[in-house]
C-alpha cells in the first residue's frame, strides 16, 4: 500500500513542480501497443524491454488535456481506495462519472497505463476487474474473506474469483487442466461429467478472450500443481488468438506478463490436421472471410511462431484451406464424439502441440 501511494506522490509531486515553474505538466507512458517494446522469452512468453519508448500525455496540448485529466482524476480515486483499504471494480469507476469518462473501454484503457506507468500491478491499486471465466473440476480453495469454494463437477460451474491474490488452501488431484475456449462446449463437457469420467481434471473457460482474473488463475492453478495444461479452441484465426493469449500473453499486458502467461500450455485441439485425419465433411466446414486471412497472416508473422514448428504447420494448412470450423463441428460425427472419442483419444495417445 505505501508503495502505492508513494508512487502516485511522486506523479502529482512532478505535476506541482511544473506548474510552479509555470511549465506545462505532462505525464509520460510506455508505449504498450507497440511491437517494438516487446521481446519474445520461452520462458515468459511475450514481455515489455525495460528502456521502451514512451509518448507524452501533454496538459497544454487540446487532444491530450482530456486524457491527462482523466488520468489524474483515476490516479485520485485509487489514492483514497488505498487510503481506506476499498476496493472497487473498473464497472464502479466509470459509473462514478459517465458523463466524465464517455465509455468503459476508455476508463479500462487509462487503468491499464496507470498500471503500466506505475510498474504496479492492477490488483494492487485496488481495482478488481469483472469477471466473466468459470471454474470447474476437481479443485477447492478458501476466498479471502474466508468462504469456502468447491468446484467439484456438477452441472453448474463457479465464477472464477475476483481476486485471485486473495485465494488460499488450493487443494486438487486433478491430473491435467482443460482451458476451454467458449461456454457452450465448456457447459457440453460439464453435462457429460468429462471432469470425473476420464481422471480427475480441472476444466476452465474464459468464455471468449479471458479477462484478467481468468488468466491469473489459470497462471496461479500451474503454479501451484504443476500439471499438464491443455487447450481445446475452434480451429479458426480467432480460437489460436485466443490461446497465444493464455500461453504467450498480449501485447498490451506485456508488462504484467510473469503473473499472465503460461508457457508451456499445449494445442489439444481442434487442430486443422484433425479435419482431414477425421474426414470432416467439407460442407459442415466454413469459409474463411478477409477478416480471417488477415488475421491468420498477422499470427504467423509472431515471433513465437518461428520457434513452434508443429503450430507452424497447422496454421499453414488452414491458410492452405481457407476453411475454419468450431469445435461443435464434432457432432457431425456423432452427438457425443467430443467427450467419449476425440477428448479420450487425445489425452491418452499424445495428440497434443
Amino acid at each position: 500500500s505505501s508503495e502505492v501511494l508513494e508512487a502516485i506522490e511522486n506523479i502529482i509531486h512532478d505535476v506541482l513542480k511544473s506548474l510552479a515553474q509555470k511549465k506545462a505538466p505532462v505525464l509520460t507512458l510506455p508505449n504498450r501497443s507497440d511491437w517494438r517494446n516487446i521481446e519474445f522469452k520461452d520462458s515468459v512468453g511475450l514481455q515489455m524491454i525495460p528502456h521502451c519508448t514512451t509518448r507524452q500525455i501533454r496538459s497544454d496540448c487540446h487532444k491530450s488535456a482530456p486524457k491527462f485529466a482523466l488520468i489524474l482524476k483515476i490516479l485520485s480515486m485509487i489514492y483514497k481506495m488505498v487510503q481506506s483499504n476499498t476496493y472497487a471494480t473498473k464497472r464502479d469507476i466509470y459509473y462514478s462519472d459517465t458523463l466524465l469518462f464517455g465509455s468503459q473501454s476508455v476508463v479500462d484503457n487509462i487503468i491499464n497505463d496507470i498500471s503500466c506507468m506505475l510498474k504496479i500491478p492492477r490488483r494492487s491499486l485496488h481495482i478488481l476487474s469483472t469477471t466473466k471465466g468459470f471454474v470447474a473440476g476437481n479443485l477447492s480453495y478458501t476466498e479471502e474473506d474466508g468462504t469456502k469454494v468447491n468446484c467439484t463437477c456438477s452441472a453448474t460451474a463457479v465464477t472464477v474469483s475476483s481476486n485471485v491474490q486473495g485465494i488460499k488452501n488450493l487443494i486438487s488431484h486433478a491430473k491435467f487442466m482443460l482451458i476451454v475456449e467458449k461456454d457452450a462446449t465448456f457447459q457440453r463437457l460439464l453435462d457429460d461429467d468429462f471432469c470425473n469420467k476420464l481422471s480427475p481434471c480441472i476444466m476452465i473457460t474464459g468464455r471468449g478472450v479471458p479477462d484478467l482474473n481468468t488468466r491469473l488463475l489459470v497462471r496461479r492453478l500451474w503454479d501451484t500443481f504443476q500439471i499438464p495444461v491443455f487447450t481445446l479452441m475452434d480451429a479458426d484465426p480467432h480460437g489460436i488468438e485466443i490461446m497465444c493469449v493464455y500461453k504467450y500473453g498480449s501485447v498490451s499486458m506485456s508488462f504484467e506478463a510473469h503473473h499472465l502467461t503460461v508457457p508451456s500450455i499445449k494445442w489439444l485441439g481442434l487442430l486443422p490436421s484433425d479435419l482431414e485425419r477425421l474426414n470432416i465433411r467439407r460442407d459442415v466446414l466454413i469459409p474463411f472471410t478477409k477478416q480471417d486471412q488477415n488475421k491468420l497472416a498477422s499470427i504467423q508473422k509472431r515471433p513465437y511462431i518461428a520457434c513452434q514448428p508443429m503450430w507452424k504447420r497447422e496454421l499453414e494448412i488452414m491458410a492452405t484451406s481457407k476453411l475454419k470450423a468450431e469445435i461443435q463441428v464434432l457432432t457431425s460425427l456423432s452427438s457425443n464424439y467430443l467427450s467419449r472419442v476425440y477428448l479420450p483419444n487425445k489425452l491418452q495417445f499424445g495428440g497434443w502441440l
